[in-house]
């Protein structure tokens, strides 16, 4: 626009002047046609430049937006994740607890698997030492007769009820005779045996050898006397 105005002055002194020729009339005119394209070219790349500035700015809104977007899917994946994870450690900690009650209850059944077992070799030996003394009865007797084993197993089962039935002397007797006849756990029998002697059958709960319970429903059959 300033080279325009320029070119017009100078057309404007030259023609003052009287001077002018028709090859640099021909030439301003010439120049003034460059100016003027210049001009729009210079209004076109600046139109252009608005317009890429425009662009541009849109772009940064679509990115921020998608940026965003992303931001808040991440967050929600982590949130997930996190919940994912609690719900693992719960489920996780309760089948540790599973694991440990039924580890429990294993060794129990063990342990009771045990007893039953040292009651039932107890009860063999009782019965055969039982067996074995009324073999020996019957062959010492007066009477030379065979016993039957209908006999045999008839004085077992009595012999067996008599030692039952009559007080059982805690200051002798073994721990498993007192687990076979009292019905007494194996570690209060075997407490029994390693507090005595007794003078009386009361001591059993002084000393606190066994529960009065346990005291209550044996005490009419045990006894003390050396």
């Amino acid at each position: 626009m300033r080279r325009e105005w320029i070119v017009v002055v100078l057309v404007g002194a030259v023609l003052a002047t009287g001077c002018v020729s028709n090859k640099k009339y021909q030439a301003a005119l010439t120049e003034a046609d460059n100016a003027k394209m210049e001009l729009e070219k210079a209004r076109q790349q600046k139109s252009a430049m608005e317009q890429q500035v425009r662009t541009l700015k849109e772009l940064n809104v679509k990115f921020g937006n998608e940026a965003q977007a992303v931001r808040d899917e991440l967050q929600r994946v982590e949130h997930g994740r996190d919940a994912e994870r609690g719900a693992i450690e719960g489920r996780t900690k309760d089948l540790e607890e599973k694991v440990k009650a039924l580890s429990a209850q294993n060794r129990n059944v063990k342990q009771e698997y045990q007893d039953v077992k040292r009651n039932n070799d107890t009860l063999k030996s009782l019965v055969a030492r039982y067996q074995k003394e009324l073999k020996d009865r019957s062959h010492s007797g007066a009477a030379a007769a065979t016993v039957t084993p209908n006999q045999l197993s008839s004085g077992t089962a009595q012999a067996t009820q008599a030692a039952a039935s009559a007080a059982m002397n805690i200051n002798k007797v073994s721990a498993n005779d007192m687990v076979l006849f009292l019905g007494l756990k194996q570690d209060e029998a075997e407490r029994i045996v390693g507090n005595r002697p007794y003078r009386v059958k009361g001591e059993l709960v002084a000393k606190n050898v066994v529960p009065k319970e346990t005291f209550d429903l044996i005490k009419d059959r045990i006894s003390v006397t050396p």
